[in-house]
């Protein structure tokens, strides 16, 4: 799948035709405009966007800068690869407010949003003059971390006087996890839902599923006004999102249920079905994302 990561000419899933979600219009102001990633967020929520874009990463990653208003200690989620100028320009940005690291968070441990943390954690120390490891890395996978600090559903980050949620949500991977910032109503995704097109799922199809259904009740329930997700512009009705999001689930599983109905007996022959008029160099990551929902049929019989 990763190796797909480097096409730039496949950055834009959709315009090849791969973005089964039918997602609200841009026209509309549901949805940014891709030149507006950069700088987008919320009151509390700014993006800097990393120089990684490819198919795998759409426009690039989204790390966070989140604080509340007058604080002197930010958290930052998802420093993103290991690029130097993109981690500097990171500690660049929260030096310009006259502010200082105090955490970072990993949504989930894909080296586009995890390589450069630990780097970022030495440079930000070293900017706020502080000792090294004093700024930690907390994730939900003990390979990532940085400090003795983990992340599991029900814990809440207080950092400069900020309230941070923790949502455990598997599926895009086993621990994939979703921060909720309630001051801003923002639900920060991470990759379990992207600002345009679809995730692939590498964990268990059922998981995600369960993610999905969870994140769409969990929205409605606290009124969240919009989705800040770890690709892609930024997303102001979640719940229209979350409904295109499991709608199209359901319509791939059901096309892919058919083609195995029709003979297919491998996830690469039912991608030859399901995604004839995909652009084939793109095939391997649906064949990645195919053989979840042949699992996930095959757990049900």
């Amino acid at each position: 799948m990763w190796r797909l990561s480097g096409t730039s000419a496949l950055r834009h899933l959709d315009r090849l035709g791969w973005n089964p979600v039918d997602h609200p219009d841009r026209r509309s102001g549901k949805m940014g405009e891709m030149s507006e990633i950069d700088g987008m967020g919320t009151d509390r929520a700014t993006c800097v966007l990393a120089p990684n874009p490819s198919a795998m990463t759409l426009d690039g990653t989204n790390t966070w800068i989140i604080c509340e208003p007058g604080a002197e200690e930010v958290v930052v989620v998802d420093p993103g690869p290991k690029d130097g100028k993109h981690l500097s320009r990171v500690v660049e940005t929260v030096a310009a407010q006259g502010r200082r690291v105090g955490l970072v968070l990993l949504t989930h441990g894909h080296p586009d949003h995890s390589a450069g943390a630990k780097k970022f954690a030495e440079l930000a120390a070293a900017s706020a003059g502080v000792p090294a490891g004093s700024v930690a890395v907390r994730a939900m996978d003990p390979r990532h971390r940085l400090g003795d600090e983990g992340l599991i559903e029900g814990d809440v980050v207080t950092t400069g006087g900020l309230e941070l949620r923790i949502l455990e949500t598997p599926g895009h991977s086993n621990d994939s996890l979703t921060f909720w910032l309630p001051a801003d109503g923002a639900v920060l995704t991470g990759d379990t839902v992207l600002g345009y097109g679809t995730t692939v799922v590498e964990g268990k199809l059922g998981d995600y599923l369960s993610s999905l259904d969870r994140l769409r009740k969990f929205a409605e329930e606290q009124g969240a006004a919009t989705i800040l997700p770890g690709h892609g512009p930024k997303l102001d009705d979640p719940i229209a999102a979350l409904d295109h999001y499991i709608g199209h689930r359901r319509q791939r599983l059901a096309q892919v249920e058919a083609a195995v109905e029709n003979g297919a007996t491998t996830a690469r022959e039912v991608v030859e079905v399901v995604y004839a008029d995909v652009d084939q160099s793109l095939w391997p990551a649906a064949e990645w994302s195919v053989q979840a929902q042949l699992d996930y049929l095959n757990e049900r019989k």
